[in-house]
């Protein structure tokens, strides 16, 4: 029993070396399995799990690592993901991790908050693509920020740019305002909304309060005011 646990502590020490000196990368986790077969290379870890990069940490019930250099890795039970780096963190179901060309991909109940531009991201697959800043959602789109709302089945948000697109019935509620369209574009950061096919809206004027203003009074119906003129007697 002994020789098996410092087997397994030195197949741990060796494995958090490999991870170590692909960019900066290490694990946690209540227990662990791992191969480390040449096309084979894959780690198992239960419970309480968690993958750390230079500057990604992610937290899952569950999670499998596998790849060569451990670029993949896939997340089950309840995902966090925080990057101190590009200023977003994200929650959900089932993640992917494709740390080769920085894409996170996630489903289920998906929830990302920029940090950066304050914009909370919600839908149920999501996909982030670290080279471009690019986020792509899909179905039950609600996109928050301050006073305004958005909804839609597919949308795209360029962070970079600070620009969301939105197709497939989509919806923007802006204050007290509703804008419907094909397709809609909304440059966040300008506070700009751009509406193409099938326009439609609702647009509400704030009415200034004129609560000090005494309502004229309604006569009642029959009791008019002036006095009615005599009849003129006809002998």
């Amino acid at each position: 029993m002994k020789m098996k646990k410092l087997i397994d502590l030195l197949a741990l020490i060796l494995l958090c070396s490999t991870l170590y000196a692909a960019d900066d990368f290490s694990f946690f986790g209540d227990s662990l399995s791992s191969s480390r077969g040449k096309g084979k290379e894959h780690t198992s870890l239960k419970g309480n799990a968690g993958i750390i990069s230079s500057s990604t940490r992610i937290k899952a019930d569950n999670i499998e690592i596998y790849g060569s250099d451990n670029d993949f890795a896939e997340c089950t039970g309840t995902v966090e993901v925080i990057d101190n780096e590009k200023g977003i963190s994200l929650k959900a179901e089932r993640l992917f991790f494709n740390r080769r060309d920085d894409i996170i991909r996630v489903e289920g109940a998906a929830v990302m908050e920029d940090m950066k531009n304050e914009v909370i991201v919600k839908g149920n697959f999501l996909e982030y693509m670290g080279s471009d800043e690019t986020c792509l959602i899909q179905i039950g789109v609600r996109i928050l920020k301050d006073d305004m709302v958005c909804r839609s089945e597919f949308a795209r948000y360029n962070r970079n740019d600070d620009i969301l697109e939105l197709t497939g019935m989509p919806v923007v509620f802006w204050k007290n305002d509703e804008y419907r369209a094909l397709r809609i574009i909304v440059d966040l950061d300008k506070d700009e909304i751009t509406l193409e096919g099938k326009v439609t809206g609702s647009i509400f004027s704030e009415k200034e309060d004129k609560g000090d203003e005494k309502p004229e009074e309604e006569t009642p119906a029959g009791d008019s005011e002036e006095e009615p003129a005599e009849e003129e007697k006809t002998e």
